[in-house]
């Protein structure tokens, strides 16, 4: 088995590191089996899943040899589970005085690594326990009604100039309005277009129960639970949510002379300073007190930084026996966190903390192992539990059990803890950009072909059938780069440079290839040369852009950062933006590892959103174009999206889900 398993590894199937496992779970038993699927439990790590099913395939090969490797265990699947049970390197997990940890945990027919089925059990415990927090009810419904207060002036500047049917379009949009039909619109627009709106007259015509404000729904939600998530794609307003959830819960905690301790977080530089930047704007426009605001942080800071990186050392500074000082923490962009860290974030939590994570469920999942924001949204369902849904009429007096199924479950830890915000500001009918996102989730193909067919303004559909069109594509990205390559010929500084350059981003499926970030950048590198807007002669010069790929807490630099080649006192430097806005200029010897990123991989591009987007897809079938990949890829917009792509590419890819391997789910629905 050892030698089939070697020859694997030198044809690039399996990792060296899943060889030299089976190598070593022989040495302690050389049973043929159990070293095959070590191998594979260790493999399927590599791809993301966080332990193998007993019914799936061997590596990812195909039946035929998937199945001559079965033969040289002598063993058929159906004897799998029994023969694994009685293998003294495989166990239940169960540790005491007469058992020990063994390498491989078999449960409900999934083969673990130790390490990860203690993970998973750690996180689905951990949800499994959150209850309910004590709430003021009449003080909480009192405090949201003010922050959710109505901008009635707002409103009838978008209804400027247009006809009663179109007003009364923009009063539905805008006041979150479901049940439209019996409201009395003729008076509502007459009270909407006096030269000061009539507020009172206003609030009288559109009562709570006809709207629906998802917002407010998610804020009255996360306030009554110790554990939240509130999910939702681009523009629905995730941030602008969590600020006057931090506002209400400061306002609870300060009536109580007991303001709470809070921390931001996010699991990269990237997204902790887009986070910075969004706390920031949404905090100036709330309805609360100077005491208040002033008790809500605006910096917000990496996921690693907060727990403590120890140099050299796999664990972190805080951890179950020296737990975090914090009454509250916000986690965004929460998707990107791996079942690992997921697990030793819940351990260094205190008992009395909330933890509020953010994040779209329908985007990628982490790199490393696990889809933990996945599978709790997966868990939750759509409905609440009957005191719940109680609580959310009683504290926002929106109709929630019109829209939320009351679910049977005995166990409502985690279906009462999801919120999901399922209106965007940002794209709605009009958008080309929310059109095609939802397309592509919903695996509509109908709905995408015609989203591309139309006439939508912010995009654009690039066919890839030719040399010619990769040169297009090319020179499309060195036009909407030009402009921060001019403002370094004119001086400008590092901040307006930075900025200048994440207006507009190229980005792809792959790493290798013509194709991948390795062909397009050195594609980029020759096309910006011959056009004069580099010099290139050397590996370091003015406007070389780099990511950093390897975190060096030393430097204050983090995976997914982004810096710029700039002269500063005749030498040349990178600068970064760090998260607080400050500027930090590094020789480019001293950079951890790093990488020229004209072109980004979607991956990469997690946590952050451009103004401008060319994302590419191969020109031939490949694993790696999936349904969240594109979704991922097409939601970095804001403005402006351009996919390079052969319609038969994304059509795949909306066929194509991710589907990782996992207990999470199985563990929080059996128990919910």
């Amino acid at each position: 088995m050892l030698n089939l398993l070697q020859l694997l590894e030198q044809q690039g199937v399996i990792r060296a590191l899943d060889y030299q496992f089976a190598r070593l779970l022989h040495s302690m038993n050389p049973d043929p089996l159990v070293t095959l699927l070590g191998a594979n439990t260790s493999h399927e790590l590599g791809r993301g899943n966080v332990c193998m099913s007993l019914k799936g395939a061997l590596f990812g090969l195909d039946h035929s040899a998937s199945q001559k490797l079965l033969t040289h265990t002598g063993f058929v699947r159906e004897q799998w589970p029994n023969l694994l049970s009685a293998c003294p390197l495989v166990g239940d997990g169960r540790v005491g005085d007469d058992c020990q940890p063994t390498p491989l945990v078999l449960d409900s027919g999934r083969l673990y690594l130790y390490r990860y089925w203690q993970y998973e059990c750690n996180v689905a415990r951990f949800l499994l326990r959150q209850q309910g927090e004590v709430l003021d009810s009449q003080q909480a419904r009192t405090i949201l009604q003010r922050l959710f207060q109505r901008d009635y002036s707002f409103v009838a500047q978008q209804c400027t100039g247009q006809t009663p049917t179109q007003q009364q379009a923009t009063i539905i949009k805008w006041l979150d309005i479901e049940v439209s039909e019996s409201l009395d619109w003729p008076e509502i627009i007459t009270a909407i277009n006096q030269t000061t709106p009539d507020a009172t007259t206003l609030d009288r015509l559109i009562p709570d129960s006809a709207c629906l404000n998802w917002q407010k729904i998610a804020v009255a939600l996360a306030a009554s639970r110790s554990f939240s998530v509130i999910s939702g794609g681009p523009g629905t307003g995730k941030t602008t949510t969590v600020v006057r959830l931090l506002a209400l819960l400061t306002e609870l905690g300060l009536a109580q002379n007991a303001a709470p301790n809070i921390k931001l977080v996010a699991p990269t530089g990237k997204a902790a300073a887009r986070l910075t930047e969004s706390i920031g704007g949404a905090l100036a426009r709330i309805n609360c007190s100077a005491a208040v605001r002033e008790k809500i942080p605006t910096q917000a800071g990496t996921l690693h930084r907060l727990l403590g990186v120890l140099p050299g050392k796999s664990g972190f500074l805080h951890n179950h026996d020296n737990q975090l000082h914090l009454d509250i923490l916000v986690v965004d962009e929460a998707s990107m966190i791996d079942l690992p860290l997921m697990s030793q974030l819940l351990a260094a939590l205190p008992d009395h903390a909330r933890l509020i994570l953010l994040g779209d469920r329908d985007q990628l999942s982490s790199v490393e192992a696990g889809s933990v924001l996945g599978d709790i949204c997966h868990a939750a369902g759509s409905g609440y539990s009957g005191p719940q849904v109680k609580l959310l009429e009683t504290l926002t007096g929106h109709s929630v059990r019109n829209i939320a199924a009351v679910q049977p479950a005995a166990n409502h830890s985690v279906s009462d803890s999801l919120c999901l915000l399922r209106k965007s500001y940002r794209f709605d009918a009009q958008s080309g950009i929310g059109s095609l996102a939802k397309a592509v989730n919903s695996q509509n193909i109908k709905s995408l072909t015609s989203v591309l067919d139309g006439d939508f303004a912010d995009i654009a559909l690039m066919p890839m059938a030719s040399p010619s069109d990769y040169q297009r594509l090319i020179q499309y990205s060195v036009e909407n780069y030009r402009p921060y390559l001019e403002l370094i010929g004119q001086r400008a500084t590092p901040e307006a440079i930075l900025t200048a350059f994440n207006e507009f981003q190229l980005l792809c499926a792959l790493r290798e290839g013509a194709f991948g970030i390795t062909g397009l950048n050195e594609a980029m590198e020759k096309a910006l040369q011959q056009q004069g807007l580099i010099d290139a002669s050397s590996q370091w010069y003015r406007g070389r852009p780099v990511l950093i790929t390897r975190n060096d807490h030393g430097l204050g630099l983090y995976n997914g950062d982004i810096g710029m080649t700039v002269q500063d006192e005749g030498r040349l430097k990178v600068a970064f933006q760090l998260p607080d806005k400050q500027l930090k200029l590094f020789l480019p010897s001293r950079l951890p590892e790093h990488e020229t990123v004209y072109a980004m991989t979607i991956h990469k591009s997690q946590g952050s959103e451009f103004t401008s987007v060319a994302m590419v897809l191969p020109d031939r079938d490949c694993p790696v174009i999936t349904r969240e990949l594109v979704y991922t890829g097409i939601t970095r917009a804001k403005s402006k999206l351009s996919v390079f792509s052969r319609m038969n590419m994304l059509v795949k890819a909306a066929k194509s889900p991710t589907e990782r391997e996992s207990g999470l789910h199985q563990r929080l629905v059996s128990n919910n």
